[in-house]
């Protein structure tokens, strides 16, 4: 083979590389699986949305049907008000809940659609009224370790307390 044709090949194999870094680089960006239908918005207010980002999945039973795009502050009830683009085919009924959820023990986090059985269905613009808040890993930490460190001292505390009462 010539040096020509080596360096054309190796060229190529290049540019296939390149190709595939950018499409890594959209899967971990979540830029993958953009959809370019119809969608309508929602919102739905959260007490804590933990590491929710814009641009996280909605999936209902593990389906994509759509996508986080704004996150804000109420002012006045300090809760975090998100915005969701659905795809236009999927709808919903009024009394469908939001939850935050992780993918795995550690992974990214995205909002969980979990239908309800009413015969009216959220319209574009409705709020999503049923929210769960997200699960901090950090918080649950710190009420096991809190719970575990109370537990010893409770019978102590209380007989403490009952020898008190007796004198």
């Amino acid at each position: 083979m010539s040096k020509k044709g080596i360096e054309t090949l190796v060229g190529l194999f290049v540019a296939l590389g390149m190709l595939g870094l950018v499409f890594l680089a959209m899967k971990a960006a979540n830029l993958g699986g953009v959809s370019t239908g119809d969608t309508y918005r929602l919102t739905a207010r959260f007490d804590n949305i933990g590491g929710l980002k814009v641009r996280a999945p909605v999936r209902t039973a593990g389906v994509v049907v759509g996508r986080v795009t704004g996150i804000a502050l109420d002012g006045t009830s300090y809760q975090a008000v998100v915005t969701l683009e659905i795809e236009r085919k999927f709808v919903f009924p009024k009394d469908t809940a939001a939850k935050i959820l992780t993918s795995g023990l550690l992974g990214d986090q995205y909002v969980g659609l979990e239908p309800g059985g009413d015969d009216k269905n959220l319209q574009p613009g409705d709020q999503i009224a049923q929210t769960q808040s997200a699960v901090v890993l950090e918080n649950l930490i710190g009420q096991f370790l809190t719970g575990k460190a109370d537990a010893p001292g409770a019978p102590a505390a209380a007989a403490a307390a009952g020898s008190g009462a007796a004198k």
